[in-house]
């Protein structure tokens, strides 16, 4: 397919040519922004929810729910999975594909597993195209689901309007949560397997910590849900709808917008120079600075200036 077939594809939402403008954004290379820029005029209809959590604790499940509740109402559906990517193998595991695999044959639904490339907030460039895509391609929700929930995943703030953030009893997760800081990051919290033991005391704990964090117009509620049994996603997703009603009231969706795209464009442009480093830090040039490290003959700052001048960031 040419540039200009796949733009009319995305645009009549054809499948075939949705996924092949993904494939070309992650390539990270002159067509895919091209495409992306050509597409980017287009988009601003679909609403971004980021799904974040610690593995095991339910995401997909609950994702899986949560586009049979949409489906069910007419709702197009799309979801990006973001998997981290092992720092020595650059490989990711893509289980997505395999959890999700009730909805693959819904011409209403469209799911893509991405790899975060060692970006340290879990979602690469390419991941910010892939949202833009899907909603160019007009979707009417895109689901963001990130894995972790470390300060890190503060950045699915940069592309989404809401944040669920899906904590599960008895994992302590909660716990870490609080330590981390994490509440100030979710605009939604969904309890999940809310039926274990251990559900309402983490509801407790969540609801104090939430008391502790400095009050604004909105707070953030907490619901408990059994995905499996489709329990509590109805009222999940109505307190997404919820806050979706609270900020495009008196300009908070603009105001909400304008402050992830700053945090992006700053993420992306250090994205993008950590890549010409890497590329200009090749191993044998490693070496040969390393060498000189060893041999006394420069310091590591000096490397690093030496790293920085062949990448032309000097």
């Amino acid at each position: 397919m040419t540039l200009e077939e796949v733009i009319a594809g995305v645009g009549a939402g054809e499948r075939r040519a949705i996924g092949r403008a993904i494939s070309m954004v992650e390539r990270l290379g002159p067509e895919g922004r091209e495409l992306a820029a050509t597409l980017h005029p287009r988009t601003g209809r679909a609403w971004r929810v980021g799904v974040t959590g610690a593995p095991g604790v339910g995401k997909s499940t609950l994702i899986s729910a949560l586009i049979r509740h949409l489906r069910a109402a007419g709702r197009r559906v799309a979801v990006v999975s973001v998997d981290p990517t092992s720092p020595f193998t650059r490989g990711a595991v893509l289980g997505d594909r395999i959890r999700l695999t009730d909805h693959f044959l819904d011409p209403g639904v469209f799911i893509r597993s991405m790899a975060s490339r060692g970006h340290l907030g879990g979602l690469a460039e390419a991941t910010a195209d892939a949202v833009l895509v899907l909603d160019a391609a007009g979707f009417d929700v895109v689901l963001v689901e990130t894995v972790g929930s470390g300060q890190n995943e503060v950045e699915v703030q940069t592309l989404t309007e809401t944040v669920v953030l899906a904590l599960m009893p008895g994992s302590g997760d909660g716990v870490q949560a609080i330590k981390a800081g994490l509440m100030e990051i979710p605009d939604v919290i969904g309890v999940t397997k809310a039926d274990r033991p251990g559900a309402d005391l983490l509801v407790s704990e969540l609801a104090n910590a939430l008391s502790l964090v400095p009050g604004g117009p909105w707070e953030p509620p907490i619901v408990r849900v059994r995905a499996l049994e489709d329990g509590g996603v109805v009222e999940l997703w109505d307190e997404v709808q919820r806050h979706r009603a609270f900020l495009e009231s008196d300009g908070r969706l603009e105001t909400r917008r304008r402050a992830g795209l700053a945090r992006q464009i700053r993420a992306l442009a250090a994205d993008r120079l950590g890549r010409r480093v890497e590329a200009a830090a090749d191993p044998a040039f490693l070496d040969g600075l390393i060498d000189e490290i060893l041999d006394r003959r420069i310091d590591p700052s000096g490397a690093v200036d030496r790293v920085l001048d062949r990448a032309g960031l000097s």
